[in-house]
């Protein structure tokens, strides 16, 4: 990696210290803790040039594999706890809803909520292959980003697990040949009638994510066909967010595939990602980068593109997850698709990307969504109305014991972390 200037150096070596750590003893240029609260780093918290000095200096202070094995188990605690999921909560029935099961060109789609803990309702769809009779099928959490708003009721179409591209890769991931959950993003998509727009900025909105979506693996692998070997996650933005930190705290997940968010300087602009001290504390500094190398040496794909803050990780984020991968002897097991003239989606080329990371990775079977050229075609998708794809309906209502604000499910949470 290239040399970074002196100043950046010794603040980055402050700010990696393990040990005996003084955040005020910190040299100028990082922003410095609050005198009081949590010590907290939203969005652009550093510049580029801090961003990658960090991590230069992370080379230097882990420079073997015995070192950042010592750093991994200690920033795992330490994200554990600033989650507010230390000791992990008990894990009780799931009560499963699997309804309205819709047949398209080669998958199946099926509305879907459980119970992360009593009356916390996590919305999703289910998307499975057809003709899949017969042996175990690869799992895929599908996680989504902050698109969109809903204004009018028309906008749930395009709004979360609803939009296009969601739907779109879910059903080509099912067709070829895994079994996929779309999940909505705490008090987005369906969860707004559960919790109400307002709720997703809360900083527990952290803890719901890491939690729902640790139990959204525990529903796909309790299927009939789900293959507990072959685990995996991926998502956009904000998704890609819980994508890295599922991937990081949960050792089933075997691949994951970040998109457009894995970043040196910039943390998360929502506090639903930034909302809780999983960065910084009184002995540690991680940006998200160095987050997302707690899943080496699992495969992992980063997707990056040049209109956001991941238009350095060629030069910047993948390199330094490339030296870390190399500890363990997988440098070959992450890569870097990078999209410079594209912006900050989930888009085809990105889709692409995945597919063929996916299909490598977990046996998928690519054919199924190529054209006879090779190329990534995705014209069999039938795309389905959000009232379609909603679990509850009139019809079908929100059980009376559902939990509605997230002050209620932090203590549910709570309640569960007792011995």
């Amino acid at each position: 990696m290239p040399r970074r200037p002196a100043r950046f150096a010794l603040l980055a070596l402050a700010a990696v210290s393990l040990a005996h750590a003084d955040v005020s003893r910190l040299p100028p240029g990082l922003p410095p803790a609050p005198a009081t609260g949590p010590a907290l780093c939203p969005a652009g918290f550093l510049t580029p040039a801090q961003g990658a000095a960090v991590l230069d200096v992370a080379i230097t202070q882990f420079p073997d594999r015995a070192s950042w094995d010592t750093y991994v188990t200690h920033l795992r605690t330490r994200i554990q706890e600033a989650a507010g999921l230390a000791p992990w909560p008990k894990r009780t029935p799931l009560n499963a809803i699997i309804r309205d099961r819709r047949t398209h060109d080669g998958y199946t789609v099926e509305n879907v909520a459980f119970e992360s803990a009593p009356g916390i309702f996590v919305t999703g769809n289910l998307y499975r292959p057809l003709g899949g009779a017969g042996g175990e099928h690869p799992v895929i959490l599908s996680t989504h980003g902050h698109a969109n708003k809903v204004v009018t009721p028309a906008d749930y179409d395009t709004h979360a697990r609803f939009a296009p591209t969601m739907q779109t890769r879910c059903a080509n991931l099912a067709r070829m040949g895994a079994i996929v959950f779309s999940i909505d993003m705490f008090a987005y998509g369906e969860g707004i009638q559960l919790y109400g727009q307002e709720a997703h900025r809360d900083a527990r909105a952290i803890t719901i994510h890491v939690w729902n979506g640790m139990r959204a693996l525990d529903f796909l692998l309790s299927l009939d066909g789900a293959d507990p070997t072959r685990v995996a996650v991926s998502g956009e933005s904000g998704g890609g967010t819980q994508t890295f930190l599922i991937a990081a705290l949960d050792p089933r997940v075997a691949v994951s595939a970040p998109v457009v968010m894995v970043s040196a300087h910039f943390f998360g602009g929502c506090p639903c990602e930034s909302g809780v001290p999983i960065h910084r504390g009184a002995d540690y500094f991680a940006n998200n980068a160095m987050i997302a190398a707690l899943t080496a040496p699992r495969p992992q794909l980063l997707v990056s593109d040049g209109k956001d803050w991941t238009a350095n990780t060629p030069r910047v984020e993948f390199p330094f997850l490339q030296k870390i991968y190399g500890y363990y002897g997988a440098a070959d097991k992450v890569a870097n698709v990078h999209l410079p003239d594209e912006g900050h989606d989930y888009g085809p080329s990105k889709r692409a990307a995945v597919y063929r990371f996916f299909a490598t990775q977990l046996g998928l079977n690519l054919a199924a969504v190529t054209d006879a050229a090779g190329k990534i075609d995705e014209s069999r998708v039938t795309l389905d109305r959000a009232a379609a794809l909603r679990v509850f309906t009139a019809d079908f209502p929100v059980p009376p014991h559902a939990v509605h604000d997230a002050a209620a499910i932090g203590r549910a949470f709570t309640a569960l972390q007792k011995p």
